[in-house]
């Protein structure tokens, strides 16, 4: 009698195993299909934004930087505005103000700061200079930045693999820009790229303070935090240098590209949700290696949705980035295999 019982709850455990292994593999499939609709929705907020860029008021400006980091204020204040409602009607709404008082929280502002004004600026002045699709090609290379930083600061090793990716992810840097679009229509285009390679150490050091900060702060609240506070720094502290609110006082008489930034701004906003989710649901090297297939989505949407023109260096260029990516994050052998 007692040999069968053992047997029973033998096969008992054996069966909750298989049960616990299969909803893990499946909340990891689910966080591939995150990730890539991350790095989807990222590659189309970027055209969206290009597009933006071509509308008044932002053909114009004080100088020539007050339209680049004018819509990054304000992409990033629809996607704080869409985020918050998010999270209270998830029912955490109060915990956006309890996290500002806390160190975790202060580092998740920190973030903010170089993820914001430096990184997003950076970004909208490169789509501003040189376009969406060379704008995403650049900023593909953050993840380089955040493992070499890591590498310095936190003294995490480097695998030959990943010297390999940061090598593809230079070359590819170097081929996408060394030929400029043809015309005159960008004029600063190498302005642009170097705003780009800004956008790269920016994001490339807000991940490193993230994770710190995420580690005691719910992923959905820290997004909150990070668009809404990067948007007041904006606003209050870099703004006012370049004539940037007279452009947001004339943004909010011309609708048409008002919408389509608010547009941008709340598919920005999806987006980190998703990227988040997917660092959550299936690992941070799975998830940043899909995430940065927004090249090739920006590519893909930049050559239906506006006149792009998909040059040889630009294609070549941009797998090479997004390859050299995929190798800084993570072996590819293991990207697919969910069960390791």
């Amino acid at each position: 009698m007692a040999e069968v019982q053992a047997v029973g709850t033998s096969a008992s455990r054996q069966t909750a195993l298989e049960l616990s292994g299969k909803r893990k593999l499946g909340h990891a499939k689910a966080g591939l299909l995150w990730g890539a609709f991350g790095g989807m929705s990222w590659g189309f907020a970027g055209i969206i934004l290009g597009i933006a860029f071509t509308m008044a008021p932002f053909t114009g400006g004080a100088t020539i930087y007050t339209a680049g980091l004018v819509g990054s204020a304000m992409h990033d204040g629809f996607a704080g505005i869409f985020l918050t409602f998010y999270n209270i009607i998830n029912g955490r709404g109060s915990e956006i103000f309890r996290t500002l008082k806390t160190w975790p929280g202060v580092l998740v502002c920190l973030a903010a700061l170089f993820g914001g004004p430096i990184a997003m600026g950076g970004y909208l002045l490169g789509i501003q200079f040189a376009g969406a699709a060379y704008a995403l090609s650049i900023t593909a290379c953050f993840p380089v930045i955040g493992t070499l930083l890591a590498w310095i600061f936190l003294k995490e090793k480097i695998t030959p693999l990943v010297w390999g990716g940061i090598i593809c992810c230079v070359a590819g840097a170097i081929i996408v820009g060394y030929t400029p679009p043809d015309g005159a229509a960008y004029p600063h285009f190498y302005l642009g790229i170097g705003c780009a390679l800004l956008a790269c150490f920016g994001w490339g050091i807000e991940g490193v303070l993230s994770t710190f900060g995420m580690d005691m702060v719910d992923p959905d609240i820290a997004i909150a935090v990070r668009e809404s506070v990067s948007c007041i720094v904006s606003l209050v502290g870099v703004l006012p240098f370049v004539a940037g609110w007279a452009m947001i006082g004339e943004s909010f008489t011309n609708l048409d590209s008002l919408w389509i930034l608010a547009l941008a701004g709340c598919i920005g906003g999806v987006s980190y949700l998703a990227w988040y989710k997917s660092l959550n649901m299936t690992g941070v090297g799975r998830a940043m290696a899909l995430n940065i297939t927004y090249v090739i989505w920006g590519l893909i949407f930049g050559f239906f949705m506006t006149d792009l023109e998909l040059t040889r260096n630009l294609i070549i260029g941009g797998c090479v980035i997004t390859f050299g990516g995929v190798l800084v994050v993570c072996n590819p052998k293991e990207l697919l295999n969910l069960r390791g």
